[in-house]
């Protein structure tokens, strides 16, 4: 088996904590793993390797936007997670909202526009979230709060194109999609909010798993995940992700995104979430493993 980790996105660091991982549960498990820093060589490691099985542990752009899924398919060679196309959509944050309304799930208003018009003037009312429409692990992610007399300074790193977004107040939820199953919710509880520092520092977030909420909020988590996986085309694990306005009741709960590589660091969700429905770390991995296909 070849394990690719690393890359060139801005998610590495969180890749190659995933891969270490992964590798580890692996080789407990039995399987002989190679790991691969994945990189412009990659099809010619993988020809030396000429692995019988790849699994995924890449994040973020390249890795996880359908390209690497795209050059896999091309080698005919089974491999974990979701496939080109479902990779690509749920990549592009506002065609999966494009996706979710289609299919009638809930989310907020949205819309794409330039970085000068971003910084010129307000191109939404406050409060509102500035971000890149195809990141993930919360890389670039500007609050502009209610009252804001000015738009946001963005960084130079930040791409020409952006994803602004009304801002939803409330609680973090998120669940887990194992094939045809969805997991337990999780609730996620910070000082403030759930940046990349909070996601992958040790004691950045508090999990609550399961949480502690409304039978009809938790079904209704758990049904979205579920749809989303399908609606996306998802295979293997996803996780969606959630805010909710408990004021509201139902009306409050609304879909952010649905990632198809999860993270699966020591702090990761869906590792604590399988835990939590009795797969330990280990047999996780090998669902995966044994899920992979080169057929989507």
């Amino acid at each position: 088996m070849a394990l690719l980790m690393g890359g060139p996105s801005a998610e590495r660091e969180v890749s190659l904590s995933s891969g270490r991982e992964c590798a580890a549960a692996l080789r407990e498990e039995g399987f002989q793993v190679v790991t691969v820093d994945a990189g412009d060589d990659l099809p010619a490691r993988l020809g030396e390797i000429s692995p019988d099985v790849v699994f995924n542990a890449l994040h973020g752009r390249w890795g996880e936007d359908g390209c690497v899924q795209g050059l896999l398919e091309w080698l005919r060679l089974p491999y974990t997670h979701s496939g080109v196309l479902s990779s690509a959509l749920a990549m592009d944050k506002e065609r999966t909202k494009a996706a979710y309304r289609n299919a009638g799930l809930p989310v907020v208003d949205s819309l794409l526009a330039e970085r000068a018009e971003v910084e010129a003037a307000h191109v939404m009312a406050p409060p509102y979230v500035v971000k890149p429409y195809n990141e993930g692990s919360s890389v670039g992610i500007y609050i502009v709060q209610e009252g804001a007399n000015r738009p946001p300074a963005l960084a130079p790193e930040m791409p020409q194109t952006l994803m602004v977004e009304a801002y939803v107040p409330g609680r973090e939820l998120t669940v887990s999609v194992l094939g045809d199953r969805a997991l337990c919710v999780t609730e996620i509880v910070t000082e403030g909010w759930y940046d990349y520092a909070a996601k992958y520092t040790p004691g950045g977030s508090h999990h609550v798993c399961p949480a502690e909420l409304p039978a009809e909020i938790t079904e209704a988590c758990r049904a979205y995940a579920l749809k989303a996986h399908e609606v996306l085309g998802c295979r293997g694990v996803s996780r969606t992700d959630f805010r909710w306005d408990d004021s509201k009741g139902l009306a409050g709960l609304v879909l952010l995104e649905t990632n198809t590589q999860p993270g699966m660091t020591p702090t990761s969700l869906v590792p604590e979430q399988a835990a939590a429905e009795g797969m330990s770390f280990g047999q996780l991995c090998r669902w995966m493993v044994e899920d992979a296909s080169c057929e989507r």
